[in-house]
């Protein structure tokens, strides 16, 4: 795959630095192109764990009409879930401010929830799409710890309001069923799995 993959323009349609990180860990070489003011809703109707990878297909048309015939598009969203005390499945997204920040993870303190990252892969002639589930465990979180991490780290780019690889990761995880790399918003050895594939049937 790695001799191949040379054959292909890589474009990693996100502007994410952990996606970033991610991706480069994989050796191959690729650029990052970022189109502004992409729709990302999607029909109130529509399963939890579909709605990442519905918007990481969504994200993909966007780009199609100026792909040249040798691009390699990866579009990529990731989203929270978390049952609320009636058991409904609740979506966080990224927070707007401060207090949505902790709203959010006042939700996931002392519960399991899952993160969902969607991913799609697209060149000309197809595309591949698939959804990755990792389930995580939060301590009970006291709102100081809530309210250090929030101003310290600024999670506003991060969907439910946090990074698993920082500190609130490290004082509050206390289990993790799945990719770890999916809960930082990109599932890479999903990602190299259906790379392999895809360049191998084309």
């Amino acid at each position: 795959m790695l001799d191949n993959i040379n054959k292909y323009n890589i474009i990693l349609a996100s502007g994410s630095p952990r996606r970033k990180q991610l991706l480069e860990g994989l050796g191959i070489e690729f650029s990052q192109k970022v189109l502004e003011g992409i729709d990302e809703t999607y029909p109130d109707t529509l399963p939890a764990e579909q709605v990442a990878q519905y918007i990481a297909e969504k994200k993909s048309s966007a780009y199609l009409e100026s792909m040249s015939d040798n691009d390699l598009l990866i579009t990529a969203d990731t989203i929270v879930v978390v049952q609320d005390s009636d058991g409904k499945s609740i979506i966080l997204g990224k927070p707007h401010d401060f207090d949505e920040a902790v709203y959010m993870l006042k939700m996931l303190s002392g519960k399991t929830h899952q993160v969902i990252t969607g991913c799609c892969l697209s060149t000309k002639q197809q595309q591949r799409s698939f959804s990755t589930i990792t389930n995580v465990t939060f301590k009970q979180l006291g709102d100081d710890e809530i309210e250090y991490y929030i101003k310290k780290y600024l999670p506003y780019d991060k969907a439910g309001a946090y990074g698993i690889q920082e500190w609130i990761g490290y004082i509050g995880v206390t289990g993790i069923e799945g990719s770890y790399f999916n809960v930082m918003g990109f599932p890479i050895q999903r990602i190299y799995a259906e790379l392999s594939t895809l360049i191998t049937e084309h």
